[in-house]
């Protein structure tokens, strides 16, 4: 299991802490596009305010800045990854970092400039800003727009590693595989991916709550560690 240092566990704690407060990070029985029911969700949508928007890019930015990841530009995939994408490009800018900043549209534009891709042109090594990874879909339809424009799809920020396994289709049927969309795109993708928070800092959130209060949530989210998770890369 990858060693995680005491200022990842640090600053992942504080975002485990932030995400709860928010509403953004809830407990109880959801289903995600894999059809499971997971004992937690994470809605990213809900941070729907200017200063929460502000904080959470924050929080993206010292991970950046911590993980050593080197990038030329931002692209933010429609639709949540646009306002992440801009937040993340505004607060790397106030800590003296200014990146050119691009996103897409889900339908092409016949009228004015035209086409899908708007703000600065791709080229160099570009981060794809995103809010969670679920099959590494997004992430893959974004790396198609990235090389399409001549540049080079590099690193993925996202908010949590939920560290389970993804799915494929086989046939008719949906499978399950031994790897998660986060190691997927890391290993048969070639990207380097940087993630706030994961599902083992969430764990260790709730283990670390006085007098067991989080105790029932802390034995459904491990239950479901036990059988969907993922070793640690």
């Amino acid at each position: 299991m990858a060693v995680i240092s005491e200022a990842r566990d640090a600053l992942a704690q504080e975002f485990v802490q932030f995400s709860l407060d928010c509403g953004v990070l809830k407990f109880g029985e959801f289903k995600t596009k894999a059809g499971r029911l997971s004992p937690y969700f994470f809605n990213a949508g809900l941070f729907d305010d200017g200063a929460k928007l502000g904080r959470l890019a924050a929080f993206y930015a010292q991970r950046l800045v911590k993980s050593g990841i080197e990038f030329d530009m931002i692209f933010g995939p429609a639709y949540k990854g646009i306002p992440l994408g801009a937040a993340v490009s505004v607060e790397l800018a106030r800590l003296g970092r200014n990146v050119p900043f691009a996103y897409n549209r889900k339908e092409a534009k016949d009228h004015g400039e035209g086409g899908t891709l708007v703000g600065a042109p791709l080229k160099g090594r570009v981060l794809i800003v995103d809010d969670v990874m679920s099959a590494g879909t997004a992430a893959r339809e974004s790396i198609a727009l990235i090389q399409a424009a001549g540049a080079t799809p590099h690193a993925v920020a996202i908010a949590l590693d939920r560290q389970e396994m993804a799915t494929e289709k086989k046939g008719d049927a949906t499978v399950d595989v031994p790897y998660s969309a986060v190691q997927f795109v890391r290993q048969n993708l070639g990207l380097q991916v940087c993630a706030i928070a994961e599902l083992d800092d969430l764990l260790a959130y709730l283990s670390a709550q006085p007098g067991n209060t989080m105790g029932e949530h802390l034995s459904r989210v491990k239950a479901y560690r036990d059988r969907y998770g993922v070793s640690a890369t």
